[in-house]
């Protein structure tokens, strides 16, 4: 396991004011929390977290974390435990650490990098689906792995990888179940064609109904005159 080390001060500066002017100066506050130890304040240049952030994850890794008092040092096993942001400036203004003990099994969980090009997405038009990006495992700090790698260069679409599939080294268990799916390759969407709505039918005229006026018959108007004289 490569040692990733990261240096730190024995904070003082205790109270909101304080460590508000802490900020100011270019710090960042911290604690380190230990099982049944009193918890220890530290603070953390601020340009040294932003190189090490840069370079390391900051969840899953164990720190060496060197805690400086005046002359004297003391290293501490942590991993962090919650890094706070300011809402609005979105800057880190706290972190929390949790001693832990190297010869005791953890709970971590570790980033899920793909590898390689599935056939499914370059040669079939479909689209990678990728479930899990990190996957809980149980094991000693030291073989806690930086990443887990999972190839997807066979597969097509309709294909999948499950836990099952993944094959980690000896002594580390996955917290998932097994049959839980980390990538899938799906078929592409069919988009339809937007079909235009037929033009409304122009409104049809009432038919006017015309009451036909009824011409008399050839003669029945003389034939009335002359019933009429008599």
């Amino acid at each position: 396991m490569e040692e990733i080390i990261l240096e730190a001060a024995l904070r003082k500066e205790i109270g909101s004011q304080e460590v508000k002017h802490l900020r100011q100066k270019g710090f960042i506050p911290g604690i380190v929390y230990s099982a049944g130890k009193k918890s220890v304040p530290v603070k953390i240049e601020r340009a040294k977290l932003l190189r090490f952030l840069h370079t390391h994850r900051a969840e899953g890794v164990v720190i060496n974390l060197v805690v400086k008092d005046d002359v004297k040092h003391k290293n501490y096993n942590v991993m962090v435990k919650e890094m706070q942001h300011d809402p609005i400036k979105e800057e880190i203004i706290h972190v929390d650490f949790n001693e832990i003990s190297l010869t005791k099994v953890i709970k971590a969980a570790v980033p899920v990098v793909t590898k390689g090009e599935a056939p499914g997405v370059k040669q079939e038009g479909g689209s990678l689906d990728h479930i899990l990006w990190e996957i809980e495992v149980e094991c000693l700090p030291a073989a806690i792995p930086k990443e887990i790698v999972v190839d997807i260069s066979n597969l097509k679409i309709g294909d999948s990888i499950t836990i099952k599939d993944i094959v980690l080294p000896e002594g580390i268990k996955v917290l998932h179940e097994p049959n839980a799916t980390v990538v899938s390759v799906s078929a592409p969407i069919k988009v339809e064609e937007a079909v235009a709505p037929a033009e409304a039918a122009a409104p049809q005229e009432p038919e006017v109904i015309r009451e036909k006026k009824q011409v008399p018959e050839a003669g029945a108007e003389g034939k009335e005159k002359k019933e009429e004289k008599k």
